[in-house]
């Protein structure tokens, strides 16, 4: 394609390959025709992942995944008008969840706005505070000056940059274009050879934006060391999006220092780990099933609650942590978000918690104040009656929550899942144990909607290694909210399995008090639709199989084999399970109220 054929193609160009040398790997394109120019400049570009889908709101979700996955921004690009608007949901969670993404709409010429022109809508700051940054590039014109085509390609780089710091989000460009959008050529258009601010030499941008980390001050150093020696009742929190990398070990290493157990979020990244250390029994997950019991809120509150990563996916918990009076809560976090909602911490640590914790360890002396041993078993012993009850109830037959904990079982080492909204996420939170197994937790927990989950999850598969696989779990109605995006999963050639959980409606709704109010609650809430997935999955080419509750009740049937086998087959397919959400609700239930009688049975050792 010829670049130089107008200002159009020539300036879009010389944006796409500025946001290359600054470090783009990835684009989702939603096809249109304001945005020719971009696309072609995107398709034409070395090195460039180009992925094309029709849907614009699940190209921005697979956009998100890609993001997801990897840490980098992808980009989405759109045409004009209510295109764009498309995007809003992804916006949203990526704001929520602090996943680097960039956002291109392009545009009309500011001329046709208010104008009655067609496709034409207000695009300037369209996603307001859901973004890190939000500029509209200069439009391009004729023979550009120097200083405009450097202000073009420095634009590139400072937005990429904004998507990952100082806290990672989305970040929004918006371009307008005139006529024409392909590449028809223009005499004049372009400006004399020879002009400046072309490119630098050797593919380096043509500025490089970097950021450092934040380390750990003295006096906040001090200030946790005090309140950790202080401390006989210490409890440690890590919920999602905790950081990666040497996190997990640093934290099972403070936990083995003080003495404190660690409430592990199934999305933090701790619970499922090789390096946790299952024999000291100080990593819990059964929280949401013993924190209904009145003996544990009897028990004498934790004096110190140390906390790192977002909001709990657990409400029990959250319930709990908001009940705390007396404790000293100190959230340790790298990008500054607050992640409080019951608003009760003491302390807010603006630090990098990797380096906090690594500089903090050789300051916790072997002398400082025991932890309550007798207080410290109170937890160990509900967490482990927690899984003692959740086991009791599974053997007494098949319901819902028991399908995370199969999938997990069913995954290999090195594998991930990816956990839709509403019942799905909360299933994996209560009823999958803390592991060494390696796994690798994803969920759209930002905005915790249910919108795009199918596209995000196909955006992660397709950034995994050859010999990796994705589960995705998902229930009915996010699923039939993101149908558009069973195209994606018929492009794509990695190990996605979806494992579909149809209770019919809303099944998450059997837990509020509405469920007692009929009719109202099936009218308004449970939704029931009737739908069976089986042609949706044909309609675009997947491999589809079905299950039932009662068949799964049937121990001859190996529901993890049945995973392991759709993984195996190395394509995407669909394999759907009827459920009773009622029944699931009752078997919950009853697990709490086994457990209570567990854990109010003294132990015969004691």
């Amino acid at each position: 394609m010829d670049h130089n054929a107008n200002r159009n193609t020539y300036w879009a160009h010389m944006l796409v390959d500025e946001l290359w040398r600054a470090g783009l790997r990835a684009v989702v394109i939603a096809p249109g025709s304001r945005s020719t120019p971009l696309a072609l400049a995107f398709a034409s570009q070395p090195g460039l992942s180009v992925f094309v889908h029709p849907d614009e709101r699940g190209a921005a979700f697979y956009a998100l995944g890609l993001g997801v996955e990897s840490g980098q921004p992808a980009a989405v690009l759109c045409t004009s008008g209510t295109a764009a608007a498309n995007f809003y949901p992804a916006v949203v969670e990526a704001h929520q969840s602090q996943i680097p993404l960039l956002v291109l709409t392009a545009d009309r010429p500011p001329e046709l706005r208010d104008s009655g022109s067609n496709q034409t809508i207000d695009q300037v700051k369209l996603f307001g505070s859901y973004v890190r940054w939000a500029v509209e590039a200069p439009l391009p014109e004729a023979a550009p000056k120097a200083n405009t085509l450097q202000a073009l390609r420095s634009l590139a780089s400072r937005a990429l940059a904004a998507t990952q710091a100082p806290q990672p989000g989305p970040v929004h460009i918006n371009l307008p274009f005139r006529k024409p959008l392909e590449p028809t050529p223009v005499p004049a258009d372009i400006p004399e050879p020879g002009i400046p601010a072309r490119a630098r030499h050797d593919d380096r941008p043509f500025v490089t934006i970097s950021h450092g980390q934040l380390m750990p001050t003295a006096a906040q150093l001090e200030q946790l060391s005090q309140a950790i020696h202080s401390a006989q009742r210490g409890l440690i929190y890590c919920g999602p999006r905790c950081p990666a990398g040497d996190f997990p070990g640093l934290i099972y290493q403070l936990s083995q220092a003080t003495g404190f157990p660690i409430l592990a979020d199934a999305l933090s990244g701790v619970r499922f780990h090789p390096d946790l250390p299952v024999d000291q029994g100080l990593v819990l997950g059964g929280y949401e099933t013993f924190l209904k019991s009145p003996a544990l809120r009897r028990l004498v509150q934790p004096d110190l609650l140390l906390q790192f990563g977002a909001v709990p996916t657990s409400g029990i918990l959250n319930e709990y942590f908001a009940a705390l009076e007396n404790t000293i809560r100190i959230q340790v976090q790298a990008n500054g978000a607050w992640s409080d909602d019951t608003f009760n911490t003491s302390a807010f640590l603006w630090a990098d918690p990797v380096h906090t914790i690594r500089a903090l360890l050789p300051q916790i002396h072997a002398d400082h104040p025991q932890i309550d041993l007798s207080w410290q078993a109170a937890w160990q012993r509900a967490e482990r009656l927690s899984w003692q009850a959740i086991t009791d109830v599974r053997q007494a037959g098949f319901f819902e929550g028991a399908l995370l904990a199969d999938i997990l079982a069913a995954l290999r080492p090195g594998d991930s899942l990816f956990s839709a909204s509403s019942l799905p996420v909360r299933h994996l939170d209560q009823f999958c144990q803390p592991s060494s197994k390696p796994v690798r937790l994803f969920a759209n927990r930002g905005a915790s909607g249910i919108d795009g989950t199918i596209a995000c999850a196909a955006g992660v598969a397709s950034r995994l290694g050859p010999n990796e696989r994705l589960v995705l779990v998902i229930g009915d109605l996010a699923f039939y909210h993101d149908l558009n995006s069973l195209l994606l999963l018929k492009k794509l050639t990695h190990k996605l399995t979806v494992v579909l959980i149809n209770n019919d409606g809303g099944g998450i709704f059997h837990r509020l008090p509405i469920a007692g109010f009929e009719p109202y609650f099936s009218q308004l809430f449970l939704t029931s639709h009737g739908l069976q997935f089986e042609h949706a999955a044909h309609l675009f080419g997947l491999s589809y199989q079905s299950l039932s509750d009662l068949s799964l009740s049937d121990q001859s049937l190996n529901f993890q084999a049945i995973v392991r086998q759709a993984l195996d087959d190395g394509h995407p397919q669909i394999i759907e399970i009827t459920t009773d959400s009622a029944a699931h609700e009752a078997a919950r239930r009853q697990i709490s109220n086994h457990f209570e009688q567990l854990f109010n049975t003294p132990d015969p050792e004691i």
